[in-house]
């Protein structure tokens, strides 16, 4: 099978790269290769490639920086996957897109079903909603895969922020208030594969299993990692960020389960593997 994916250097698409290449044609596109923003050269390029799917881990994630960036939030995380939905609706590709937990209030306490009230926080939460609107606008083949709390040894992200901070400090603020799931992209990467010859269309949740906070998730990392380091626990409105976070973005993954794709493992799994490779990296 040919997969073209949009987005192929970022933390998710370098897996989705490891992930693929051995059994698929994967045609890894960059920003400077298919810049998505640009509707013409994206409809000449994916009818010049021909992919049989096409994987969009292409996005402006940047949380804080959506609320600064309006104008590039929205060309990149709307009108960028508008662009790649009407290039795989004219060519009868199917697209697999990856979406957020941030498309949710998350004022709830019970886990996200794929149907509940949508109601994005912030400039990164509500560009990510347009872009699954226009998918479901403009295209019936498509998985729109909404996850969270990603990380991945490709990428920054919290648990590598964690240790670096460890290293200077013998005190770290993490919130304790903000609760989801954390999810290990190379697991993530494994679950996008279960999707390619599958005509099962729509919106699914996907994120490793089990929850916790960030000061839990924190405390979990020095212990796996032996770092004597206290964690002490703040509120999200003690710790100033630009953006508004949800506070509950556990997402239910019943619908993936329930057709017959393999649920992810726990994040405390997850979170082990990714610890030893990064210390075996050091040694």
């Amino acid at each position: 099978m040919k997969i073209l994916i949009a987005g192929s250097n970022g933390m998710l698409g370098q897996d989705l790269n490891n992930e693929l290449a051995d059994d698929h044609i994967v045609i890894a596109a960059t920003s400077k290769i298919m810049d998505i923003t640009n509707k013409k050269k994206v409809l000449k390029y994916v009818e010049s490639i021909k992919p049989d799917v096409l994987i969009n881990a292409a996005a402006y994630t940047d949380v804080d920086g959506c609320e600064v960036n309006v104008e590039k939030a929205y060309a990149v995380n709307r009108d960028g996957v508008e662009n790649l939905t009407i290039a795989c609706r004219e060519n009868d590709i199917p697209l697999i897109h990856i979406s957020t937990d941030y498309v949710f209030k998350g004022n709830s306490n019970t886990p996200r079903l794929e149907n509940d009230e949508l109601g994005p926080l912030s400039i990164y939460g509500k560009t990510k909603l347009e872009g699954e609107r226009t998918i479901m606008k403009n295209h019936d083949k498509y998985f729109i895969l909404r996850t969270a709390w990603l990380y991945g040894y490709n990428g920054g992200n919290f648990p590598k922020t964690m240790l670096e901070l460890s290293k200077n400090h013998d005190k770290i603020n993490v919130v304790y208030d903000e609760i989801g799931s954390p999810t290990y992209t190379p697991d993530l990467a494994k679950g996008i594969a279960e999707l390619l010859n599958s005509d099962k269309y729509g919106i699914y949740h996907l994120t490793n299993s089990d929850s916790t906070s960030w000061y839990d998730f924190a405390k979990l990392i020095f212990k796996i990692a032996d770092i004597d380091v206290e964690v002490k626990p703040v509120t999200a409105n003690e710790f100033a960020r630009a953006a508004p976070r949800p506070s509950y973005s556990v997402l239910n993954n019943e619908k993936w389960k329930n057709n017959g794709f393999t649920p992810l493992r726990s994040y405390k799994d997850a979170i082990k593997e990714y610890i030893h490779l990064l210390k075996k990296e050091e040694n």
